[in-house]
C-alpha cells in the first residue's frame, strides 16, 4: 500500500513538472494564471479516491512551514534579479508609500475584521494581520517586471520623471513591494505572538518588539543583504564560463546564493526574506548589462516555478480534505472584505499625490495578490505560538488566498493590457 502511494505521488510530481514546462506555451497573454491550475489539479487529485492523504496544514505545522518558506525565498531572489532599477528614494517612492502606509494600513484594516466582526481573541486577529501583509506578483506574473533582456519594465530612469511609462510603474510597484514587504511582514507577525505569549499590555512587550523585531532585524537584515549581495555578484561576475561543464551549471549561483544569504541571516538573528531581496537587488546593479544576468534568472525562475506548483497543488489538496470547512459567513464576508475593500483601499490612500493618473493608482492598489507568504507567516504564527480558532484562522486565510488567486489571476492580463493601452 505505502509503495502505491508512492508511484502515486511520483504520477502527480511529474504531471505537475509537464505542468510547470508545458503550460505556459498556452496561457500567455490569456486572461488566466498557471496557479488556477495547480490549486484545481490538486482539488482533483486529492478529492478522488486515489488512496493519497490529503495535506492538513494544522497537523503537518513544521512542513508546511518549511516548504513555504523556501517557495518564498526562491521567489524574493527570482523577482529581485528582475528589477532593473536602480535602488534609491525618488526611484522607488511607490515602494516606500506601499511599504509604510498601505501595509500597515491592510494589517490593521484585517485585524479590526477579524477582532470585531469574525469574534477572533485580539492575538489571533493580529496574526489574521501580519498573514495577509505579504502580497506575492509569482502567483499572477502577469503583473510582474520584464525578465532581464526582454523589455524595459522596471528600469527607467532613476528621477522618477514622466519617461517611466505607465505599464511599467504597474509592475515595477508591485513587483518591488512584494520583494520586501514578504519581510517586513515579520515584525507584525512577532507582535502577534508577543500579545499570545505574555498578554496585550504593552509594558510587557513593547520594548524588546521595538528593539529586536522592528529595528535590529530589519537593518541587519538589510546591511547583510547588501554586504552578502556584494560577494555573491563578485564570485559570480569573477569569470565567464568557458568549459563544458561550466556552462551546463551556469545559473545555480542564483539558488546558491539565496540560501547562502537566508541561512546566514537567520543565524544572525535577522530577517532573511529581506536580506536575500535585498541581495538580488545587488546582484542585479552590480553588472546590469551583463548577459549572464539572463542564466541567473532563468534557474531561479525555474526554481521558482516549480516550488509555486507544488504548493497549489497542496493548496489545493488541503482544501479537498477539508481546510475551507470552519468558514463562517462572518469570515467569508470579511476575506471578500480583505481582497476587495481592505487592500484597495489602503493601496489607494497610500499613493494620494503620488504622480500617476488614476487608473495606474488603482490597478497598484487592487493588486494586492495575497499568496505563498501568507501560508508561511500563519504557520510559523501557529508553530511558534498558541492562538485560539487555529482552524478558522487556516480556513479565513486560505480562503483569501484562493479568492485572490482566481480574482487576480483572471484579471491581471486584461487590467495590465490596457494601462500599457
Amino acid at each position: 500500500m505505502a509503495l502505491e502511494l508512492y508511484d502515486v505521488g511520483l504520477i502527480l510530481v511529474g504531471i505537475v513538472l509537464f505542468g510547470v514546462s508545458i503550460l505556459p506555451r498556452f496561457v500567455s497573454d490569456r486572461a488566466i494564471s498557471l496557479p488556477i491550475f495547480f490549486v484545481s489539479f490538486g482539488l482533483l487529485a486529492f478529492g478522488l479516491p486515489t488512496g493519497l492523504p490529503a495535506p492538513d496544514p494544522l497537523e503537518q505545522g513544521i512542513l508546511t512551514e518549511r516548504l513555504a518558506e523556501f517557495g518564498v525565498i526562491i521567489a524574493l531572489m527570482a523577482v529581485g534579479l528582475k528589477i532593473d532599477r536602480p535602488p534609491g528614494l525618488r526611484a522607488w517612492v511607490s515602494t516606500w508609500r506601499l511599504l509604510a502606509i498601505a501595509m500597515p494600513l491592510s494589517i490593521a484594516g484585517a485585524a479590526l475584521l477579524g477582532w470585531w466582526y469574525v469574534g477572533l481573541f485580539l492575538p489571533t486577529a493580529v496574526l489574521l494581520g501580519a498573514c495577509i501583509a505579504p502580497t506575492d506578483p509569482v502567483l499572477a506574473s502577469e503583473v510582474q517586471v520584464a525578465d532581464p533582456g526582454d523589455g524595459p519594465n522596471g528600469a527607467g530612469p532613476v528621477d522618477g520623471s514622466d519617461e517611466i511609462d505607465r505599464e511599467n510603474e504597474v509592475r515595477f510597484a508591485l513587483s518591488s513591494e512584494a520583494g520586501l514587504n514578504d519581510g517586513f511582514a515579520f515584525p507584525f507577525t512577532n507582535l502577534a505572538l508577543a500579545l499570545a505569549l505574555v498578554g496585550i499590555a504593552p509594558g510587557n512587550w513593547a520594548g524588546e518588539w521595538l528593539l529586536i523585531d522592528v529595528v535590529y532585524r530589519i537593518v541587519v537584515g538589510a546591511v547583510l543583504g547588501v554586504a552578502l549581495g556584494w560577494v555573491v555578484a563578485r564570485l559570480v561576475f569573477l569569470t565567464n564560463p568557458e568549459t563544458q561543464i561550466a556552462k551546463s551549471v551556469q545559473g545555480l549561483e542564483a539558488v546558491a546564493g539565496t540560501l547562502l544569504v537566508y541561512g546566514t541571516t537567520e543565524l544572525a538573528g535577522a530577517y532573511g526574506f529581506i536580506a536575500v531581496f535585498v541581495a538580488a537587488v545587488m546582484i542585479r546593479d552590480y553588472e546590469r548589462s551583463h548577459d549572464y544576468n539572463e542564466a541567473l534568472h532563468e534557474i531561479s525562475e525555474l526554481a521558482e516555478q516549480t516550488a509555486m506548483a507544488v504548493i497549489m497543488l497542496f493548496f489545493g489538496g488541503a482544501i479537498a480534505g477539508g481546510l475551507l470547512e470552519p468558514l463562517t459567513l462572518e469570515a467569508i464576508v470579511a476575506a471578500v472584505a480583505i481582497v476587495f475593500v481592505v487592500r484597495p483601499v489602503a493601496g489607494i490612500a497610500s499613493l494620494l499625490g503620488f504622480d500617476r493618473g488614476w487608473a495606474e493608482r488603482g490597478t497598484i492598489a487592487f493588486f494586492g495578490i495575497r499568496g505563498i507568504g501568507s501560508f508561511y507567516y500563519l504557520a510559523h504564527g501557529l508553530n511558534e505560538g498558541a492562538f485560539t480558532d487555529a482552524d478558522l484562522l487556516w480556513a479565513l486565510v486560505g480562503a483569501v488566498i484562493l479568492l485572490s488567486i482566481f480574482v487576480h489571476g483572471v484579471t491581471a492580463t486584461p487590467v495590465v493590457n490596457r494601462i500599457a493601452r
